[in-house]
Formats: C-alpha cells, sequence, structure tokens
C-alpha cells in the first residue's frame, strides 16, 4: 500500500478503473495501530495495540493476462494492490472483548448491484484477521529486511471472499453479519 493509494470510503463518492489493469474487489477487515506489536503477543496482547477496527475494500490488479502469474511475479510486479477503500472507523479499546469474540467467527455477503455474488467467513483469512496481524508480526519479527510494525500503520488483513472482477457501472456492496461494523458500497466508473 502507499500514502496515494489509500483512502477513506466516505471521501470517495466512486472509483474510477481506469488506473487500473484487470481490476478486482475484495472485502478485508482494516487494522490502524495505536502501539507496536511484538511476536511474543498472544491475540489478547496484540488487541491492546489496535486503535480501530473497519470494513475496507481492496482494489486489486494484475499486469498479468487473465491473472496468470507465479508468487515471484507478483514480487517483481511490486504486488497486485491497486487501492485501499476504508470504511467507518470503530475504536477497538472500548469493545475489545466483543471484537475478540466475534473477528474469529463472522460472515459477509458481497454483492453487485444488488445480487449477490460470493459469502465469505471470518475465518477464510488465516483462521480470523487476529490471526492474520498474529502471523504477520510473527513473520517480520524473523525478517532481516523489513521493519516489525508500528504505531500509527494500517494493516488490511487479506480478503474474506473470492477477488471478483469488477467494471465500470457496477455498484458493490459488503455486507457482515454477526460483528459491529458497517455495510459498505463502492461505485465504479
Amino acid at each position: 500500500m502507499f500514502d496515494r493509494s489509500v483512502r477513506d470510503l466516505a471521501a470517495v463518492d466512486t472509483l474510477s478503473l481506469a488506473p487500473f489493469s484487470e481490476p478486482r474487489i475484495e472485502p478485508e477487515i482494516v487494522f490502524g495501530l495505536s502501539a507496536a506489536p511484538s511476536a511474543q503477543m498472544d491475540e489478547a496482547a496484540l488487541s491492546s495495540c489496535i486503535d480501530w477496527v473497519a470494513l475496507g475494500f481492496e482494489i486489486v490488479q494484475s499486469i498479468f493476462p487473465g491473472w496468470k502469474f507465479s508468487a515471484a511475479d507478483t514480487v517483481a510486479a511490486n504486488g497486485v494492490h491497486g487501492a485501499l477503500l476504508i470504511g467507518p472507523r470503530h475504536p477497538f479499546a472500548p469493545q475489545s472483548a466483543e471484537w475478540q469474540r466475534t473477528l474469529p467467527a463472522f460472515r459477509i455477503d458481497l454483492s453487485c448491484g444488488g445480487r449477490p455474488i460470493d459469502r465469505g467467513h471470518a475465518e477464510n483469512v488465516l483462521g480470523g484477521p487476529l490471526s492474520a496481524l498474529r502471523h504477520l508480526v510473527g513473520l517480520l519479527a524473523n525478517d532481516p529486511f523489513n521493519p516489525p510494525l508500528a504505531a500509527g500503520e494500517i494493516v488490511s488483513t487479506g480478503t474474506l471472499t473470492k477477488a471478483m472482477p469488477v467494471a465500470a457501472g457496477e455498484t458493490w456492496t459488503a455486507v457482515p453479519t454477526g460483528i459491529a461494523l458497517d455495510e459498505i458500497r463502492l461505485r465504479f466508473v
């Protein structure tokens, strides 16, 4: 992700697909960190490092026709990230116990133009978004080239559904169930 590719969804009326190559949409849980987590933390302790939680859309893209590429290709192409659009942010600490209970177990329905497209579950992301965050913290602790996560950083934990192709004129909606996060919507031009 880059400073120029991360925006609040409330500030984005529509998103032009012109800059993206074979774009797809992914609903994801996004965390804002208030403190640096460490690899020794369990998920409860890790939760104390989270400032806010939100549902967001990541727009991913591929310079490889038909999305046919190897893992090495994605590294060489600087990943598949195109944009991250963050929905309403909810403070984590006041409801930490509730977030810890619901983050591993909610489901999400992804639709386009009111038509159901896919249903995802929290466990699709390494057993849940907190588990995915903990996994990342552990990987970075053993990585000699990349720094650990720090306060102020934003972490998107991975797609909850299949990455679905998008086209201009479409409106996509993600509706979570079993968690106190807002429905999000995005229209493409």
